[in-house]
């Protein structure tokens, strides 16, 4: 029987649901106690066919197993000294994820804050920068599944975006021929989104729906 999560991360198209995690609360539960935030920004990755993919034309090995693993699985991995981290999405064997780019700190914040020794944005407006913001330095939550590891999304609770902005992802090979594919997806105007320039940023309401007053209350 299939998890929630492993319902939730397959039988849709990766760049769907890479839309869909905009505003779900991304939690870790780490020896610091509760961390995590908002999701305000994500990549999808299309597997063997991607050429920026770490599947791409079929490569494998020990180190990207876990990319071919269950829906819902972690692929936690180490890129120039730093860790990011991917959500494994659609059908054991077909190694496709998406990329967590960008959080707005909601859990602690403070104690996010202190692991980066940074202040706003600067938190966690990029993918090595919100895995060193949550307290989480090693490989060691690689291949687990969300259902039951400490890296979790919290699928029950949503900030709604009051817009989504498609883009290229970021740091492509411009040779490659998925480089300029619109598979980047981010909270529009949200300021925790990498490379967000400040006259773009909504400081008010950080690029969320907000609810409609009653003016018969």
């Amino acid at each position: 029987m299939l998890t929630d999560y492993q319902r939730f991360f397959t039988a849709r198209p990766t760049t769907t649901i890479a839309q869909d995690l905009l505003g779900r609360l991304l939690i870790y539960d780490g020896p610091q106690g509760r961390l995590g935030g908002w999701i305000v920004e994500t990549e999808a990755y299309l597997g063997v066919n991607d050429s920026a993919s770490h599947a791409a034309n079929g490569r494998r090995s020990n180190y990207s197993e876990s990319l071919y693993g269950h829906p819902g699985d972690i692929y936690l991995y180490q890129i120039r000294g730093h860790f990011c981290f991917d959500i494994v999405t659609q059908a054991v064997g077909e190694p496709q994820g998406i990329l967590i780019r960008g959080l707005e700190p909601v859990l602690h914040p403070e104690i996010m804050a202190a692991n980066r020794h940074q202040s706003g944005p600067n938190v966690s407006n990029g993918p090595a920068k919100l895995v060193a913001a949550l307290g989480i330095h090693s490989r060691a939550l690689d291949g687990q599944p969300m259902a039951t590891s400490p890296l979790c999304v919290d699928l029950a609770q949503r900030q709604v975006p009051a817009a989504i902005t498609t883009t290229a992802r970021i740091g492509m090979n411009p040779t490659g021929k998925d480089s300029a594919a619109p598979r980047r997806f981010y909270v529009t105007g949200n300021p925790y989104v990498s490379g967000m320039k400040k006259r773009a940023m909504d400081l008010t309401h950080h690029g969320w729906q907000v609810a409609a007053k009653n003016d018969d209350a």
